[in-house]
């Protein structure tokens, strides 16, 4: 697994230089931040451009599913910037599109063209998002799952984990 995540880091810088992405998110988010004004919108897209630096290892995930906490103010604060940002992070967003459909045209640029796609939400709302390894983002994923099945098992997950266990001999008829 860890191979395919190298070949498909070196693939996205060549041919296909995602680096370009990296560095022009990185410069947005930079012009963003230099502003003052921006800054929430800033410092997400700087790490968006951590993100396109190695994307196969790595996902953008919510500073809120990371339990990091934050000031009320700045939380509203971002919340207005954010709103201000829309129309500028839907052409970016557009761009992106156009540049998925590009890579769609061959057959090695699908890969590439999934992360961008992946990445959309991330160019239309930038703000408290954090770039982090595959594997926190694979454990946040899980942690949905849990309290998704929790939803279903009100009294704990042993009772999911019962059932479970008992699927296969339901299923060959024991």
């Amino acid at each position: 697994m860890r191979s395919l995540r190298l070949l498909g880091n070196v693939l996205w810088y060549f041919p296909f230089f995602g680096f370009i992405d990296a560095i022009f998110a990185f410069l947005w988010g930079l012009f963003f931040t230099a502003t003052v004004v921006g800054a929430p919108i800033g410092l997400g897209l700087m790490e968006y451009g951590k993100f396109l630096l190695a994307p196969f290892g790595h996902a953008m995930v919510s500073k809120s599913d990371l339990n990091i906490e934050q000031n009320k103010a700045w939380k509203a604060y971002s919340t207005l910037v954010m709103v201000l940002y829309f129309p500028t992070g839907l052409i970016l967003a557009m761009l992106a599109v156009v540049q998925i459909a590009l890579l769609f045209v061959t057959i090695i640029g699908i890969p590439m063209a999934l992360v961008i796609a992946k990445s959309l939400g991330t160019l239309l709302n930038p703000v408290n998002k954090k770039c982090v390894s595959s594997a926190v983002a694979d454990h946040l994923e899980k942690r949905v799952a849990q309290a998704e099945v929790g939803k279903y098992f009100p009294e704990g997950h042993s009772a999911a984990e019962e059932g479970l266990r008992d699927a296969p001999a339901k299923i060959q008829g024991g």
